[in-house]
């Protein structure tokens, strides 16, 4: 057995990398059981104050005064809290959070399954610390796997299941510097389609064209637009090339027509990242919801007899948080509750595990003494009709930012504004061009195989304890 060094941890790391990771591994072996498959959904940015927000507003679309609602994953059984830091940095990226989660090891931030001696930037480096990710790891033992994300499906959180990189910007060949190309390293599209664990992801849905299509290829979407590689290849291409099972799609149209069966499935439904929830009804080709696409890719993998490991992102949440506004970033919330529902209904829980958490927080606040039902979204009211003003005797809204764009030199006076309209940015109180990340802990729920384990206050990489014990418990002998 492999025993700890108390000074500097399990296999000569410092301890802050594997923390109580070989008491999961190990002591809790006894009590823990095979999951044949292990759902993991994340919430870009959706921190705790999004969770409570996001269950008022979905219940207050129901009618009710939404409070007492339940979003999805509020009915799991089990819950941690979560810390978040990168090993740099005290409030984390959304690249060193994924990773922490996806490979076992805490990491620096802007960092994509690259241990904490490769510095963000130094491909050489990072190329003596690479580490495999769980998604890749499941993919060599036999597994479907999957990804979807309504961002980018190059952007940090969905590139943490399969992509190894000194840089989340590394996302095409134009953004990969020339030393970085010289010593090795690949950007993040081409590993997708390039990735060498079995036979590749199955199944991949999500935004981010631009980065498989090169510059002189116009977007089918967007006549006016092309992609963005700078060295000519069309990686869409590449990857129907190599198997003539595969499938691909680009808009709601053909996705509906998609069902489970023989074939890999590639959907990539915007240049960039998808849109929002509220958006989602105008865009151009049409676009499946979070919910619509992880229906699919569940029965998709589903297929695999051995089982599979999917990675669902809500990834718009954060963005909607970076321009300070509450409003799309609280549906999406409800967005990836819905999702989760969809596969709490699909999967039997006696084989799966399901954890619904989040990468890191927003620095949205619910505050003030709003009366019970009163409009999150809306100004203060104290009682029905009774305006509750600030100190200067003017409205304020119970949601707000403690930085952002939406900071006012001079406050305006909201009494005529809606603060409830789609595209209404809360008033922020340091200014900034876009709101930042915050630091606190963020939630996890978990049900089905193995839920127990998720207790208590945990660093964030023993979540990857968790899903690894479940999917292959003799890896914890």
């Amino acid at each position: 057995m492999q025993t700890v060094d108390l000074e500097n941890g399990f296999l000569g790391r410092p301890r802050w990398i594997f923390p109580q990771m070989l008491l999961l591994l190990l002591v809790c072996a006894a009590s823990t059981a095979h999951a044949k498959n292990v759902i993991l959904f994340v919430g870009d940015g959706m921190g705790i104050s999004t969770v409570t927000a996001a269950r008022i507003y979905a219940g207050q679309l129901q009618g009710l005064p939404g409070e007492e609602y339940d979003l999805a994953f509020d009915r799991f059984d089990h819950l941690a809290l979560i810390k978040t830091y990168n090993t740099d940095s005290q409030v984390p990226d959304s690249a060193g959070t994924i990773s922490a989660i996806m490979m076992g090891e805490k990491t620096r931030r802007g960092v994509l399954n690259i241990g904490h001696a490769g510095g963000r930037g130094d491909c050489a480096a990072a190329l003596k610390e690479t580490r495999v990710s769980l998604a890749e790891m499941a993919e060599t033992r036999g597994l479907a796997t999957g990804i979807v994300s309504t961002a980018r499906i190059t952007h940090a959180t969905p590139a943490g299941a399969y992509a190894q990189s000194a840089s989340r910007d590394w996302e095409d060949s134009a953004t990969l510097p020339a030393a970085a190309k010289q010593a090795g390293c690949e950007d993040i599209a081409e590993q997708l389609v390039y990735m060498p664990e079995g036979d590749g992801l199955d199944v991949i849905l999500g935004g981010g064209r631009r980065h498989f299509l090169p510059d002189s290829e116009a977007d089918p979407e967007y006549p006016d637009k092309t992609g963005d590689r700078d060295d000519g290849e069309n990686l869409i291409a590449r990857w129907l090339a190599g198997d003539q099972q595969r499938r691909y799609v680009w808009n709601l149209a053909e996705f509906e027509k998609l069902t489970p069966g023989a074939g890999q499935i590639l959907g990539l439904f915007e240049p960039s990242h998808m849109q929002y929830e509220a958006d989602r009804p105008d865009d151009t080709g049409g676009e499946p919801s979070l919910a619509d696409m992880t229906r699919l890719a569940i029965k998709q993998l589903a297929e695999n007899e051995a089982g599979y490991f999917l990675m669902v992102e809500g990834g718009r949440i954060d963005h909607a948080h970076h321009f300070g506004n509450a409003s799309r970033a609280l549906q999406d919330t409800v967005a990836l509750s819905d999702a989760v529902q969809v596969a709490v209904d699909l999967v039997d829980l006696q084989e799966t595990l399901i954890i619904v958490t989040a990468d890191h927080s927003h620095t949205m606040t619910i505050s003030g003494y709003p009366r019970r039902g009163n409009p999150i979204l809306g100004k203060v009211e104290f009682l029905p009709g009774q305006v509750l003003p600030d100190a200067t005797g003017k409205p304020y809204t119970t949601l707000s930012y403690a930085n952002g764009p939406g900071f006012k030199e001079n406050r305006p006076n909201l009494t005529k504004i809606d603060t409830e309209a789609l595209n209404y940015q809360q008033i922020a109180s340091v200014p900034m061009a876009s709101e930042t990340h915050a630091g606190e802990d963020v939630a996890a729920f978990a049900v089905g195989v193995n839920a127990h384990q998720v207790r208590g206050v945990m660093e964030q990489n023993e979540l990857y304890g968790v899903m690894l014990e479940a999917l292959f418990p003799a890896d914890g002998d």
